[in-house]
């Protein structure tokens, strides 16, 4: 009971803080997601959206898509949305901050809204490939705590449509070709909704993720200390790993949840370096 309490606290305090938070001074288009109401939506609810980041000096035809984390009740975008694109940015790859819906929208799953949003801007993102400049082929997808969550959802479930077709744009498939989780929440069951009570130490995963054929490589990052137990990026890893499918990942010592693109720890702050250098071994 005190750990829901604890939860429940947090939520609050992250829809307060990050659904507020703005982009910073730096060069960007933002667009709808939908070309109108998103599915289950009135006419008057916030529409998503999504930030078109474009590299000064371009030098790859790959795109990653970014996903800040919030537990799906806020968009944690100064640390999680904004100065990630601009590190991709500086390595010549444009990127996409998706600005998903949020707070989690009542009866149903928590995630359902942001997982629409997501396939949706994926199919977006492609369907604009030419006019960019990136290959169809070459799209990622980051994301941060719940943003993680719904790295995953993206990544592993592309295959089950979120919602129906709106327009010629939902003919294109969802799939992405690459992942990075970053510190994913809500990944075992003892941890399904909040931080793990058992510190997933003896949890299986949720049933969330199907896996399916279309399951892209992946780099997970964690911090050993997290609340979000980095457990379950190891479930994860050992799941692709019997799938055949290259992972890679990287569990700090003494870090805890939510360092982001804004780490303090010199020992933890090298990490999107690595996930950099693991697109470029895996092709990306």
């Amino acid at each position: 009971m005190k750990r829901m309490f604890t939860f429940a606290a947090f939520a609050l305090t992250v829809a307060a803080a990050f659904l507020c938070c703005g982009a910073s001074a730096s060069a960007f288009d933002e667009y709808n997601v939908w070309p109108g109401v998103a599915p289950g939506e009135k006419e008057d609810a916030t529409k998503p959206t999504y930030e078109y980041w474009k590299p000064e000096n371009k030098t790859s035809d790959s795109l990653m898509i970014v996903c800040p984390g919030g537990a799906y009740m806020g968009l944690a975008y100064g640390h999680e949305g904004g100065v990630i694109a601009q590190y991709f940015n500086s390595k010549g790859i444009t990127a996409v901050v998706l600005k998903y819906r949020v707070p989690r929208r009542e009866g149903i799953p928590k995630h359902m809204a942001a997982w629409q949003d997501a396939q949706r801007c994926v199919r977006v993102c492609r369907s604009r490939a030419e006019e960019w400049g990136i290959d169809p082929n070459k799209i990622g997808i980051m994301g941060f705590s719940a943003g993680g969550h719904l790295t995953l959802m993206t990544a592993t479930t592309s295959q089950t449509n979120s919602y129906e077709p709106v327009d010629e744009i939902d003919k294109l498939p969802c799939n992405v070709n690459f992942a990075a989780p970053v510190y994913p929440a809500y990944v075992l069951e003892d941890g399904a909704d909040g931080p793990n009570s058992g510190k997933g130490n003896d949890s299986t995963m949720v049933g969330d993720f199907a896996f399916d054929e279309k399951t892209p490589p992946m780099c997970m990052i964690h911090g050993d200390d997290d609340v979000y137990s980095p457990m379950g990026s190891v479930a994860v890893y050992e799941k692709l790993r019997k799938m055949n499918i290259p992972a890679e990942m990287h569990i700090y010592a003494k870090i805890n949840h939510g360092f982001g693109g804004n780490p303090k720890d010199d020992h933890v702050g090298d990490w999107l370096n690595r996930v950099y250098a693991w697109m470029k071994v895996v092709g990306f």
